[in-house]
């Protein structure tokens, strides 16, 4: 499987879950995991892109350990993709501005926890490696990026 193709089902999935699962590990290498919502942003290839609050657990332990995995698939669970790839924190304005005008509206809960419009963070991971994975076709493709 190519990149292009990788990167296009992982849209399709997306858009049809609207939600994915982000580990980090802490300083002292114990993992954690939660619901996130995955972003893709059109021109930005190999990127995924969610928001969370600056004052977060998930941002402290980016912070030291860039290296994540997402594990996004299908709502009828059908489809999955994981991904590895390293994290930054950004606190760009326009980048805030751009993630908000393309996902705001699918950020119900977030809103609900984080009231400050101002007060949050984007987490921008660049993926290095990602597999496809179809269950009961017994499908298993894995796709380098550089």
């Amino acid at each position: 499987m190519e990149q292009q193709k990788l990167i296009s089902k992982l849209a399709e999935i997306i858009d049809d879950s609207n939600a994915g699962i982000l580990c980090t590990s802490d300083k002292n290498g114990k993992t954690h995991v939660r619901w996130m919502t995955p972003i893709l942003i059109r021109g930005r290839k190999g990127v995924i892109y969610s928001v969370t609050s600056q004052n977060s657990r998930k941002v402290d332990q980016i912070l030291q350990n860039s290296d994540v995995t997402w594990m996004i698939q299908t709502s009828s669970l059908d489809q999955v993709i994981t991904i590895h790839g390293k994290t930054n924190v950004l606190e760009n304005p326009s980048i805030k501005s751009e993630l908000l005008e393309t996902v705001g509206n699918k950020l119900t809960m977030f809103w609900r926890i984080n009231e400050d419009l101002n007060e949050f963070v984007v987490l921008e991971t660049v993926i290095e490696k990602a597999a496809y994975f179809v269950p009961m076709k017994g499908v298993f493709n894995t796709v380098h990026f550089s």
